[in-house]
């Protein structure tokens, strides 16, 4: 399968709902992959993608989340699951996927928490992840605020 940017939102998407889910239920990893393998249609998402986002969060789950906790007004346990789950997987993406501008990243986590987060939860998500890119992406941001 060609890798789209359709395909990747999906795995997006799918990553940030299964993140919520094992947030909130504690499952394994695997449990939760496989009843999304189950539950969705998957032909039209960038699967290795979603593995990607969804293991390497929760491998590296404390460096994550230190990359955006020095921008946060509360603990990470006293932010919305919603707003956790996307703050995780897109300082993932920030420090894991440079194949990826910061600015995909950005945009693409804002755009879900506009469907699934609280009321202006994509004004804070944006603001955090502006800060964060700043620092794990300080080359790239630099140049492109040079253009």
């Amino acid at each position: 399968m060609t890798v789209t940017a359709s395909a990747r939102r999906k795995a997006r998407h799918y990553a940030m709902q299964a993140l919520y889910q094992w947030q909130i239920a504690g499952a394994s990893l695997t449990t939760i992959e496989a009843e999304f393998h189950a539950d969705n249609d998957m032909s039209k998402t960038d699967v290795a993608y979603f593995r990607d986002l969804f293991h390497g969060v929760a491998k590296n789950l404390d460096t994550v989340e230190d990359t955006f906790t020095p921008y946060l007004d509360r603990s990470v346990e006293d932010l919305d699951p919603v707003s956790r789950a996307l703050l995780r997987m897109s300082a993932y993406e920030l420090q894991h996927r440079m194949d990826v501008p910061y600015k995909v990243v950005i945009n693409e986590s804002v755009a879900l928490a506009k469907k699934f987060g609280p009321t202006d939860a994509f004004k804070f998500i944006n603001g955090i992840l502006d800060r964060t890119a700043a620092t794990l992406r300080a080359a790239e941001v630099a140049a492109d605020k040079k253009t």
